[in-house]
């Protein structure tokens, strides 16, 4: 299993380009696998991940994730080659139907028929992200496109995929799925076979599974999940991660956080890779005053 990071420095949006650099910077110096950028109301993640990508060499840097509604395959199809051609095959593209609050209420678009929209988008991007030309004829998208850059590498693409109807599409059709508020219950009974058996079905190689998971390292552990509940409150009102808390079992973030000494901390990360995560994204959370720097430092200990 892969350890990384979420970027807790393009969401602040008193952030500059340059610390975002220097925040991947120094997870590649760390030696961490990845970072996964989330894409919300401040700089541009693929734009952000393009710059830093002249200024790193190792470091992968995956978006979490880029809203799909608001834009066109195409579009995105050349942002992310473009991208890449700066990473030199270090950028994964991480994509997403966002929540009904956002694109309907704030954006004006249709948040209907989701998954439908996903499976279509999907058969437009994925040819284009591979150097073919995406003809296709659907419902919602009608495209007969192609884009002319350089040989380079393809793109991979991760779905921020929860409900069984995702898992599928994901399955069939992309790389993997990249998750949030799941816990690690529904990762191992739920969301891995589910994804894995689309996959296998559609004759794909096994997908790749990026877990995002508040951690922190910290001697008080109820202290830790209050403040964690605190931190990440909006989250149990949007109804895709409802559903996940739901099924998991329990009522807020903080019982899903992996919270504790370095024991438990490392017990814990032998079981999301038992359970089938492939890519550990540590989203780190002031539990205390010194969690920040402890918590990174056990993570550099893990790699």
């Amino acid at each position: 299993m892969r350890i990384g990071i979420v970027s807790s420095t393009i969401a602040n949006p008193q952030a500059s380009i340059d610390q975002f650099v220097g925040e991947m910077k120094k997870a590649e110096e760390s030696g961490l696998a990845f970072v996964t950028i989330p894409n919300v109301f401040s700089m541009d993640a693929i734009t952000a991940i393009a710059v830093a990508g002249r200024e790193t060499s190792r470091i992968e840097m995956v978006t979490g994730v880029v809203p799909t509604p608001p834009r066109h395959p195409t579009a995105l199809a050349q942002q992310a080659l473009t991208a890449q051609a700066v990473c030199k095959g270090r950028f994964v593209l991480g994509i997403g139907l966002s929540h009904k609050v956002v694109i309907e209420d704030m954006f004006g678009l249709s948040y209907a028929q989701p998954a439908k929209q996903m499976r279509e988008y999907l058969e437009v991007l994925m040819p284009l992200l591979e150097g073919r030309t995406a003809d296709y004829q659907g419902d919602l998208y009608r495209v007969n496109a192609g884009i002319q850059l350089a040989a380079g590498t393809p793109v991979k693409v991760l779905v921020a995929a929860l409900g069984p109807l995702m898992l599928k599409v994901a399955g069939e059709l992309a790389h993997g799925t990249s998750t949030w508020m799941t816990g690690l219950k529904t990762l191992g009974e739920y969301t891995v076979p589910t994804i894995c058996a689309a996959a296998e079905a559609a004759g794909r190689s096994a997908p790749r599974i990026l877990a995002a998971i508040p951690i922190a390292l910290t001697s008080d552990a109820a202290k830790a999940r209050e403040m964690c509940n605190k931190v990440f409150a909006i989250y149990r009102t949007l109804p895709s991660y409802r559903a996940m808390l739901d099924r998991e079992g329990i009522d807020s973030p903080g019982d899903i956080a992996l919270v504790g000494d370095e024991t438990t901390l490392r017990a814990g990360l032998e079981r999301f890779r038992d359970a089938g995560v492939t890519d550990f994204a540590a989203s780190i959370f002031p539990a205390d005053e010194s969690a920040l720097t402890r918590t990174e430092e056990f993570l550099q200990s893990e790699l």
